[in-house]
């Protein structure tokens, strides 16, 4: 990094990415363990992070499109990548060529990868996703039958090689909600049908961070934990970060961009929600929407400036936002403001931002925009 304070900056801390999957690890010890890296590893960086995550023991990363998994071979990451967002006429053929395992969940794709894998010669890794409830992607328990049998096929004829059964929960962050039992039934029965059919998977698996956190019975053979492999809880309803062994990976900073004394009854920021009660000290923080402070948290949003955590004053704007120091506060330009982090400093966590916006701390990391620079500690 220049010696030059940046205006906004994500600090990645590789060591709390390994913590993580350590930890995830030990929840889940006789499964295998997929790191998803998709969306830019929920913001953190997918490359430095899929390393991270891979000396840390996870022997597979997840992606949701095929151009995330081709990203990771450009950057010559080697090992088991798995990707299951595809539409029709997507790259399957390209996906073949780099050993990218490609999820199938319905006929129109099976027919396309085996297309793929003729052309190139090569026998295409495929992963039969079954939709056990959640209502997404994947196959209805209706059309299971006639999507084995077309996979069973084509195994034959030596196109594919079905090397993963697979489903995901609709509500695993909500403990003891009906639908978890019901979806492990149907799953449990949908892989014993594929099996029975003559389907010998690789892997099996099921079980989303939350569900690696706290329900044992869903592992499987694998394991696939997304927001839990940044630290950030994927329910506050099953604790904190901290209560859940993990530890948040990304604190956002900023450098305070102008400080100013401004008398009683001033309007701040874009239609003057928020009006000063008294003479009082007012400190621009030079992030806003478009680098993902969400525009929700407008007069709700806390940031630790100054040894204090202080409250957005006004709308969030574009690329700045205010906060109210309080008269006579010690903070001068270029102090550095904390938006969040782990939380040892008494900074606020994702989780504080996605109370104040009414959304979830997936959101908050995930959101922060390609303008602002990743550095990632601990390389």
């Amino acid at each position: 990094m220049n010696e030059t304070p940046p205006r906004v900056h994500a600090e990645i801390d590789l060591d709390a990415v390994r913590g993580n999957v350590r930890a995830l690890r030990e929840r889940a010890p006789r499964a295998e363990l997929m790191a998803v890296v998709k969306s830019d590893a929920y913001g953190h960086g997918a490359v430095a992070c899929a390393r991270a995550a891979q000396e840390a023991g996870a022997t597979w990363l997840g992606t949701a499109t095929p151009q995330e998994a081709f990203a990771l071979r450009d950057a010559g990451i080697e090992g088991r990548v798995m990707c299951w967002l595809w539409t029709p006429g997507g790259p399957w053929q390209e996906a073949v060529e780099r050993d990218v395992d490609v999820a199938v969940s319905g006929l129109w794709a099976l027919e396309e990868v085996r297309a793929a894998a003729r052309a190139t010669g090569r026998t295409a890794r495929i992963q039969l996703k079954a939709d056990t409830g959640l209502g997404r992607n994947g196959c209805q328990p209706a059309d299971w039958a006639e999507l084995v049998g077309a996979a069973v096929a084509a195994e034959a004829e030596g196109t594919v090689e079905v090397t993963g059964l697979w489903s995901h929960f609709a509500c695993a962050d909500e403990p003891g909600h009906p639908s978890i039992q019901l979806q492990l039934t149907a799953f449990r029965e949908m892989v014993g049908y594929a099996q029975k059919e003559g389907l010998e998977p690789e892997v099996r698996h099921i079980a989303n961070s939350p569900a690696t956190l706290t329900l044992p019975e869903s592992h499987f053979d694998l394991v696939r934990c997304g927001i839990a492999v940044y630290g950030v809880s994927p329910a506050p309803e099953l604790g904190t970060s901290a209560q859940l062994g993990l530890r948040p990976a990304m604190t956002l900073k900023a450098s305070v961009a102008l400080v100013k004394d401004v008398p009683g009854g001033h309007g701040v920021s874009y239609g003057h929600h928020y009006t000063t009660l008294c003479d009082t000290r007012l400190a621009l923080i030079p992030a806003g929407y478009a680098d993902g402070i969400p525009r929700h948290a407008s007069g709700t949003g806390p940031v630790l400036v100054g040894g204090a955590v202080r409250t957005v004053a006004g709308r969030v704007a574009m690329d700045q936002f205010v906060v109210d120091l309080g008269p006579g506060a010690d903070v001068r330009s270029g102090d550095e403001a904390v938006i969040f982090g782990p939380g040892d400093a008494g900074e606020p966590t994702a989780e504080d931002w996605a109370r104040a916006a009414g959304t979830i701390a997936y959101e908050i990391v995930t959101r922060i925009g390609s303008r602002v620079p990743r550095v990632h500690l601990h390389v």
